[in-house]
């Protein structure tokens, strides 16, 4: 599956659009973490757990979106966005969306 957040793929034309697909998880802080990130601030530097927590929360939800995109026959999935929202106090939401296509090798 091609997954680019671009509108074209290069070398590929886009011979059929499926629609819009997305893929989202929510995801809540872990006291551990949160004891973690409270020393990171008094020192400064990343916040290496809260990195993972989103790439991990990232990865699920691009996952998410192309098992929609395979359900409606797309091989790749154009112009990719990511948002996120806060859900409640602790937890927050990554959802990611674009659009599934039928692309094949060709001129762009």
């Amino acid at each position: 599956m091609i997954v680019v957040n671009t509108e074209v793929i290069p070398g590929y034309v886009v011979t059929e659009t499926k629609g819009l697909v997305q893929g989202n998880t929510i995801r809540a802080k872990h006291v551990g973490r949160d004891i973690a990130a409270g020393f990171k601030n008094l020192v400064g530097g990343e916040l290496k757990g809260y990195t993972e927590l989103l790439t991990e929360a990232r990865r699920q939800a691009v996952e998410r979106m192309m098992s929609q995109a395979q359900q409606l026959g797309a091989n790749a999935i154009v112009n990719v966005r990511f948002t996120t929202s806060a859900v409640t106090q602790g937890a927050a939401e990554l959802y990611a969306y674009g659009t599934a296509v039928v692309a094949e090798k060709g001129a762009a």
